[in-house]
């Protein structure tokens, strides 16, 4: 087995953002394979996200974005479980990523949940509908290897806290 050098464990930080010690136990499951390794850290995400997804989050904030031109404008409510995450930097930059992406692409539901079976029963595809269409499963603008809800994951995994984006708006000038 390879040994794993505080080199590895900040550089597998940086690229992922988790803790030291869970970056040191994913190098050392992986035998120090990078790519398994963040495999294991983002299945472990999943795992913490979907543990939490039953607690109560009712602090939070509304993000706002406002695009060049002044012609789109998005209000985003994202809710956490407590105001000390509420305010954390990392939870505000993920309410400012959503707020742009939202902007960006346009989302008419939060969750594939949130579309009616009467709108799926009329498409031919209806995971390409999903995928267009449900804000959590978009792939995200800024980083289309990740989904909305793999930013989520992520987060959830990092701050230790369920997280819940709870509602949206977007404006466009003339629609």
């Amino acid at each position: 087995m390879m040994a794993t050098t505080a080199d590895d464990i900040k550089r597998l930080r940086e690229e992922t953002s988790c803790g030291v010690i869970d970056c040191k136990k994913a190098l050392e499951a992986a035998e120090g394979d990078f790519i398994k390794a963040k495999e294991l850290l983002r299945k472990r995400g999943l795992e913490m996200a979907a543990k939490k997804s039953d607690r109560v989050a009712k602090e939070g904030r509304v993000e706002m974005y406002i695009h060049n031109g002044y012609k789109i404008g998005v209000l985003v409510e994202v809710n956490c479980e407590t105001d000390f995450v509420a305010r954390s930097e990392d939870f505000c930059k993920f309410t400012r990523d959503v707020a742009l992406h939202i902007a960006a692409v346009s989302p008419k539901y939060i969750k594939k949940e949130d579309v009616s079976e009467d709108i799926l029963s009329k498409e031919a595809d209806k995971e390409a509908y999903i995928k267009a269409n449900c804000l959590l499963a978009q792939a995200y603008v800024k980083d289309p290897g990740k989904s909305i809800q793999d930013l989520l994951n992520e987060l959830v995994a990092k701050i230790g806290e369920n997280i819940i984006v709870s509602r949206f708006a977007r404006y466009k000038v003339g629609e």
